[in-house]
């Protein structure tokens, strides 16, 4: 069994309880049209290449088509490039591998009271992958999981035996507006954060706030009377970044996000207090 992991990020602080170790495993179902971390999305290996500095020297595309017949990014191709401007995002482990790389820095991280975080792309889109590097955690360190929700409930309830603490993102509550943003509707995604809430797993409620589309009046008021429903007193919100596009160029997508990005998102606070609930803006 093997998984992809397109990022290790240490010394994370917004990603539970402490100091952190978070591992982005790469692929995700949603398609969300503000998401920050296009080279996230799919599930294989790729190449990226930094649009500044290029020499235009060609070394890249020639090697590519030394190996393949054609002029184009090669996994060598970083090798060669001079501003060492390519690199692959996505890299294999076995659960084993990757959890001893983990635990290396498992006395500072317990110190700290932190532990492990594993998001993504999706995480629970490699269900088998993480439950297992969940299970070899297991009594070493502290185990948090930051998810979109989006996976089968069996699915869901499995992985969720295994975590100490949940960050769990709502993003849109109408359905068809779920669908048409972010690419699939949110019935699963619902359901699991229900199961969620009425465990005992200790868990956070995050919402991307992004320029009229889930900063709405309408949107934060059905979240907060989800919340209130499970009286959850605690939300944060998170802020939409204009850096996202920089991230786009990097894969050879174009970034065109259907909202003005100009604009600053609202995170209407008042709405969520009115409920009883508690805002943290990160």
């Amino acid at each position: 069994m093997t998984g992809t992991v397109f990022s290790i990020e240490e010394f994370a602080i917004h990603d539970g309880p402490g100091v952190r170790t978070t591992v982005f495993l790469k692929g995700c179902p949603l398609s969300c049209v503000w998401c920050h971390s296009p080279e996230g999305q799919g599930f294989s290996p790729e190449i990226l290449r930094a649009p500044n500095g290029c020499l235009s020297c060609g070394a890249c595309l020639e090697i590519g088509k030394e190996q393949t017949g054609h002029a184009e990014l090669v996994p060598d191709s970083a090798t060669v490039c001079p501003r060492h401007l390519i690199r692959t995002s996505g890299i294999t482990y076995t659960p084993t591998a990757l959890t001893e790389k983990l635990l290396k820095n498992a006395d500072f991280l317990r110190a700290s009271g932190g532990g492990i975080t594993f998001s993504g792309g999706e995480p629970l889109a490699q269900p088998f992958f993480l439950g297992e590097c969940l299970r070899l955690l297991s009594g070493k360190l502290h185990r948090a999981l930051q998810t979109a929700g989006y996976a089968p409930r069996k699915v869901f309830r499995q992985i969720l035996a295994h975590c100490d603490f949940v960050l769990f993102d709502l993003k849109i509550m109408d359905p068809n507006r779920h669908k048409r943003y972010c690419g699939v509707e949110n019935g699963q995604i619902l359901a699991n954060y229900r199961v969620l809430a009425a465990s005992d797993t200790p868990f956070i409620t995050r919402v991307p706030l992004i320029p009229t589309l889930s900063d709405t009046e309408e949107n934060l008021t059905a979240i907060a009377q989800l919340l209130r429903e499970y009286r959850i007193s605690r939300v944060e919100l998170l802020p939409y970044h204009r850096f996202t596009g920089s991230k786009y160029t990097m894969t050879g997508k174009t970034y065109r996000p259907p909202f003005d990005e100009a604009l600053p998102p609202q995170p209407h606070t008042e709405i969520f207090n009115s409920y009883g609930i508690e805002v943290h803006i990160l």
